[in-house]
């Protein structure tokens, strides 16, 4: 394995040889960055796990990755038909793995139709890109995946961003500028708060406005069989575009885009990631119908992870970390700059605690934060370990000097099926 200290010094090597001066500079940065005695050393990098340490990084909310439906699907249909056409999927015709799926996941969101695409960012950049053009203006909330905001730019739209979650904000602006188009999450990657989607839909349908909803961490998590946020909300129709990253709870790489008939046929043609790039493998394609029915009808698994968040949240809460932005199974420890967070980190790794790290350009400056991404398959022996490291520390990390976060508005999830509460007592 090559060490973290030779790869910074074979970049720093590049930069004394015939590199250009406008990629020198962008390299030297990162790498003086990366090496900062001040901030503590590369931000991402950390101890490498052990085998018993408690991971909560991962976006397999539903703790499905190595289900056995899922794996005989891919493993027959590689048997079968190996990786199948490998071309754009504008070429493939008739009844595919991915036109079986995208009628599918249609039926399942009700809507008419809906479009597999290769990731979560080809689905929201190429939605985008053939949504808009230089004379609409795009509405994005200031948190909003960062794969909206490049599809702004790659169809040469003007971004108008809103604060956070902030209703009014958004109405402003769509008052100043007019009739676009409307991109939020519904439930965000770095808080975990809920987007107020019955307002912003509200806002959209006032002004005539296209929305778009990036669905990527409540798909599978919320809604009647996983279904997702509009789909709880019943909002389907005030909503024109779902999006959603297949890498979370379908724990597999893929992206989709939900919609009338009439928009997806033309997003087939028209989105840059559906022309230009290679469909998704037809195994992948057998593997994701395989996942969507143990999301349909494994309700446990959305039971059980809702438990391990709340009880999760609670303790955090209890012991003092401010998680008020979280309302979901995300949960993130917003230490402030990149040394205090890189400390909150050392920290939990040395006790066996793994959460991802996040900085700028994730978050804002001086907001990093570690994130804690809970899933159904923790058991009570770990969250339990996880709150105990959190409390023992404390001080260590100094809790008291973290910046404060902002307050939401609380969402009213949906009734759902209880199981008994974990209990700890401090």
């Amino acid at each position: 394995m090559i060490s973290s200290e030779k790869i910074l010094n074979e970049l720093m090597n590049c930069a004394r040889q015939q590199e250009p001066a406008f990629l020198a500079d962008r390299v030297n940065a990162y790498v003086e960055r990366s090496k900062n005695p001040i901030s503590g050393g590369h931000f991402v990098k950390g101890r490498i796990p052990a085998n018993d340490d408690i991971q909560l990084v991962s976006n397999d909310y539903l703790s499905i990755s190595s289900h056995p439906e899922i794996a005989k699907a891919n493993i027959e249909s590689l048997r079968a038909y190996g990786h199948g056409h490998v071309n754009s999927a504008v070429f493939q015709k008739g009844d595919t793995p991915q036109r079986q799926f995208e009628i599918k996941a249609a039926d399942w969101l009700s809507t008419e139709d809906s479009m597999l695409s290769q990731s979560g960012w080809c689905a929201n950049a190429g939605l985008v890109q053939s949504l808009a053009t230089p004379e609409v203006p795009v509405y994005l909330d200031m948190m909003a995946h960062m794969s909206l905001w490049e599809g702004v730019k790659s169809a040469g739209a003007k971004p108008r961003p809103f604060r956070h979650n902030n209703s009014k904000s958004l109405e402003n602006l769509v008052k100043k500028y007019g009739q676009g188009v409307i991109l939020v999450d519904s439930l965000y990657s770095t808080s975990g708060s809920i987007c107020p989607l019955k307002e912003v839909a509200n806002i959209s349908s006032r002004y005539g406005c296209i929305l778009v909803v990036d669905e990527s961490h409540s798909l599978g998590v919320m809604g009647k069989q996983g279904a997702g946020l509009v789909d709880e909300l019943g909002l389907a129709d005030q909503v024109q575009f779902r999006t959603a990253s297949l890498s979370k709870a379908f724990a597999a790489r893929g992206g989709i885009i939900a919609g009338t008939a009439r928009h997806i046929e033309y997003l087939r043609y028209e989105s840059f990631p559906a022309i230009f790039s290679s469909a998704v493998l037809d195994h992948e394609s057998a593997g994701f119908l395989a996942a969507l029915e143990v999301i349909k009808k494994e309700n446990n698994r959305r039971d059980d992870l809702n438990n391990n968040a709340d009880f999760l949240r609670g303790q955090l809460r209890r012991l003092g970390y401010d998680v008020s932005e979280s309302q979901s199974q995300i949960m993130s420890l917003v230490a402030g700059p990149e040394h205090q967070t890189i400390v909150l980190r050392d920290a939990l790794e040395a006790r066996g605690v793994f959460g991802s790290p996040f900085c700028a350009p994730a978050t804002p400056k001086n907001r990093s934060l570690i994130r804690f991404s809970v899933n159904s398959g923790l058991t009570k022996e770990q969250l339990t370990r996880v709150v105990e490291v959190c409390r023992e520390i404390k001080d260590i990390v100094q809790r008291e000097n973290w910046p404060v976060a902002a307050r939401v508005k609380q969402y009213q999830p949906a009734p759902r099926r209880r199981q008994p509460e974990l209990s700890l007592a401090f």
